[in-house]
């Protein structure tokens, strides 16, 4: 049986049977329709039978996000006929194309702000969110990091940036959006599912306002000071009716914000000792007086050079928030 819940996976199954059978109704003739039902048929005896989760042919689990993001999958990706394996690669171009056009302008220079970003999958998409937005006087930034990694994390990351760009536009208080945020994660994910994230409000004035949600430690770089925001709430989707406190800055010309997944601070070398977030600040210190771009080449050049050529293991995203 593959990690989840089997609870909630017997509730979608008899969801997707009903909505079926009420799509039957106008269509009783439809194959298509025919076979999905008797599809959803078969992974409920599975899961009265102990089974589901189970490839057919090797009867190994199959691949939890797998399932998370199909629960009618019923063979390992090992046992994959050819027509699946092909058709499985252009969903995940589609995916890879569809996140990519999620993504905002990288270089972008907004009221009086100077931003830039990276962001890298570790596979053909990602379950970072990364995004800058701008209503009014205020520059919206968010970085964040879903649970679990491949098209599952990659369909909640994509529930994510929905929901930002659906509430800022109220111009809700910061912690307030973030709040309204969680609970809509949390009332429309599995329990499993929950993100670490940061969101941040930049005034053109220079003020700036952060909610960090259990996710890594901001890094305010202020003259020959890097301060760190820590985390000032539980990530989101954790319990419904979380509460998030604020922290504010107030930023001078040159003033720069930096933030980044954990791809970034627990990468490890050779030896298995992890990047940290202490290496990244000695390398943000000795870079300081960089463009954002020019920033961001600097801190993965000193990632590739402490990695040492061990692969990548999970999705990567830095932000460098400047003001002009």
């Amino acid at each position: 049986m593959a990690e989840l819940p089997s609870s909630q996976i017997r509730d979608q199954l008899t969801d997707r049977r009903v909505k079926l059978e009420g799509a039957l109704v106008s269509a009783p003739r439809d194959a298509e329709l025919l076979q999905l039902l008797s599809d959803v048929d078969e992974a409920i005896s599975r899961l009265d039978e102990g089974t589901y989760g189970l490839c057919k042919t090797c009867q190994e689990p199959i691949e939890s996000e797998r399932l998370i993001a199909d629960p009618l999958v019923q063979y390992c990706l090992d046992h994959l006929t050819p027509t699946q394996k092909q058709a499985l690669e252009q969903d995940l171009e589609l995916a890879s194309q569809i996140q990519t056009a999620l993504l905002p302008p990288k270089n972008l220079k907004e009221l009086g702000w100077d931003t830039t970003y990276y962001y890298e999958g570790v596979g053909p998409v990602s379950g970072d969110y990364c995004d800058l937005l701008s209503f009014g006087s205020d520059l919206y930034f968010t970085v964040g990091d879903v649970s679990g990694k491949g098209v599952a994390a990659s369909m909640l990351m994509a529930h994510l940036h929905a929901t930002f760009r659906a509430l800022a536009p109220l111009e809700l208080p910061l912690n307030k959006l973030v709040e309204q945020a969680s609970r809509m994660f949390c009332e429309s994910t599995l329990p499993t599912h929950f993100a670490t994230l940061v969101c941040g409000k930049a005034s053109s004035t220079g003020e700036v306002e952060i909610c960090n949600a259990g996710h890594n430690p901001v890094l305010l770089v202020q003259g020959s000071k890097i301060e760190k925001i820590e985390a000032t709430g539980l990530p989101l989707g954790m319990f419904c009716e979380e509460r998030f406190a604020l922290s504010k800055v107030q930023l001078a010309p040159d003033d720069t914000i930096i933030l980044y997944t954990d791809g970034l601070s627990e990468a490890v070398n050779t030896s298995g000792v992890e990047y940290g977030t202490e290496r990244l600040i000695g390398t943000i210190n000795e870079n300081r007086s960089l463009s954002p771009e020019k920033l961001i080449s600097a801190c993965l050049k000193d990632l590739k050079t402490f990695q040492s050529g061990v692969p990548k293991t999970d999705d990567l995203t830095i932000m460098v928030i400047r003001k002009l």
